[in-house]
């Protein structure tokens, strides 16, 4: 597996100088700005996606509300089990850091000393986006650009080589819909129970006004009687 990370001809080693360099030739602020948001950043900004469709969703008490929350529960539970997969495959990979291996790599963050292959970043980005896009293709569409994105500047912080991406995009692709049928048949009627709970049903869908006015009017109706009995 040590072949994986040889320089020569290697166009993974040689793409991995081309995006890395861009960092070296960058003001040290961006490098700063591109550090937060390939750590933190895109990943915040794709759990923010979920959340907001889910809101939206839940909101316009559309008739999939069910099965596109159901969807949108198993996006992060994806993203969990991709990584827990992905402890073997680098246990058995083992792949060192390229700044290890290799000299000149701009490193933007520090302390980096596990193994490289698979990206869990790229993982769990892509599993999480996969299963929003399997939820709502629109914010879909917005979170597989981020992870794209994610897995780009992962390479810049020189953290990880292009195939590390790869792999890490494959990674999270597979476990979100390879095992989506499974998750769905288990979480939908979960979701479904919610639903019908009288405390825990705006969860799934937001509770309308027209429902609210219809569930007082019998009621003003029966005060309006009352006072019609006490009067005569």
């Amino acid at each position: 597996m040590a072949g994986l990370a040889d320089s020569g001809s290697n166009p993974d080693v040689d793409l991995l100088y081309d995006i890395n360099g861009l960092a070296k030739d960058a003001p040290a602020w961006f490098d700063r700005v591109m550090e937060f948001v390939g750590e933190y950043g895109l990943l915040f900004a794709i759990v923010l996606l979920v959340v907001g469709c889910w809101w939206s969703v839940r909101r316009r008490r559309d008739e999939d509300a069910v099965s596109t929350v159901a969807a949108l529960i198993w996006a992060p539970l994806a993203a969990g089990i991709a990584v827990l997969v992905n402890v073997p495959i680098r246990g058995f990979v083992e792949r060192p850091r390229p700044f290890l291996d290799h000299q000149g790599i701009e490193v933007l963050v520090q302390g980096k000393t596990d193994y490289s292959f698979v990206s869990d970043h790229a993982t769990i980005v892509m599993a999480l986006a996969v299963g929003l896009f399997v939820a709502h293709r629109r914010f879909g569409l917005v979170a597989l650009v981020l992870a794209l994105f994610g897995g780009f500047i992962r390479v810049y912080m020189g953290v990880h080589y292009p195939t590390d991406v790869v792999g890490g995009f494959a990674l999270g692709t597979a476990v979100a819909l390879l095992l989506s049928p499974l998750a769905m048949a288990l979480l939908t009627p979960l979701v479904r129970a919610v639903e019908r709970s009288p405390r825990a049903g705006w969860l799934v869908r937001a509770r309308g006004r027209a429902e609210g006015e219809g569930a007082a009017l019998p009621e003003a109706r029966s005060e309006r009687a009352s006072e019609r009995d006490l009067a005569a």
